[in-house]
This record gives structure tokens, sequence and C-alpha cells, in this order.
């Protein structure tokens, strides 16, 4: 497999709409912009599509949990920056690190590690991932030395602390 990137990234800008009263993105967007963000970048940089795989195969992947903590407030009008990777993998699911920074990821925003369950919609159940996904994983998993995500947080705040 040729070598994939194993941290993926994207720009994206808050919008009036998304924020409350204070000019700061909404709480409960900052999972639209971080889930957003991934779903396109696995389309640009490893031809993955989630939901033309789900048409195709009845496969797809759903959120078993997530924990965010919001670090700094993102503005209305901000350009942000959006990273992520894939932290683990194993034969159903996924845990997947997405950050979201200032434009010039000098100030961390928010943080969350999301759980992916792969699942067969027409079984209704937990699926194995096949061959071709394993592989993937393999290729571009990027594992973080952090044992919980409390602990990876705090890594991360004082990483980025001015």
């Amino acid at each position: 497999m040729e070598d994939l990137p194993k941290i993926l990234e994207s720009k994206s800008k808050i919008r009036f709409q998304d924020c409350d009263p204070l000019n700061h993105l909404n709480n409960s967007k900052y999972l639209d912009y971080l889930i957003n963000a991934r779903e396109d970048q696995l389309i640009d940089h490893y031809d993955l599509d989630i939901f033309e795989t789900a048409k195709k195969t009845g496969t797809t992947w759903v959120v078993g949990s997530h924990q965010i903590a919001y670090v700094r407030p993102a503005f209305v009008m901000e350009t942000v920056t959006i990273d992520s990777q894939l932290l683990y993998f194993n034969k159903k699911q996924l845990l997947v690190e997405i950050r979201m920074w200032n434009e010039h990821k000098t100030e961390l925003k928010s943080i969350m590690w999301s759980s992916f369950i792969h699942f067969n919609i027409l079984k209704g159940k937990a699926h194995e991932h096949n061959e071709k996904y394993i592989n993937l994983f393999e290729s571009v998993v990027l594992p973080v030395t952090e044992t919980n995500f409390d602990e990876r947080v705090k890594s991360l705040r004082l990483s980025t602390v001015s």
C-alpha cells in the first residue's frame, strides 16, 4: 500500500448560525465540525466515502462513544484547522482522535476521541472489518503515548501553553 498520511488535516470557517450569543461556537456544533472534517478527510486522503460504502456493501461505521474537551473557544468567522488520526483499531472497532486548532495550529480549541463500530446495516449488528480495511488501518494507525482521554487532554494542553 502506498504511503498514506497518518494525520489528516483540513480547514473550516466557523459560521454565525453555529455560534451562541457570545459569538463562540456552540458546544454541540463542535461535534458537527469535527465529524464533518473527518468524513471529508477520509474521502480526500484515503478515497473512503463511508456513505458510498454503506450503499454498496451494506456496512458502515456508527458512533459508539464520543469524549470531548473544550479547551479554548472557536469564534464566529474564525478559520480553524482540524486534524485527525486513527489511534487504535480491532476487528470491529476504531478509535479516532480529532483536534480543532486555530488556523496556524498554535492554539488548541478542542480534542475529541470517537469510538466507531463497524456495523452491518442489513443484519443490524456489529460486523468485522474486511482485509482491505485492516490493511488500510495497519498502514495509517498512529497511537499516542497517553492511555486515556484525560491524560491526552492534559498532555496536549501542556504542549500548547504559550
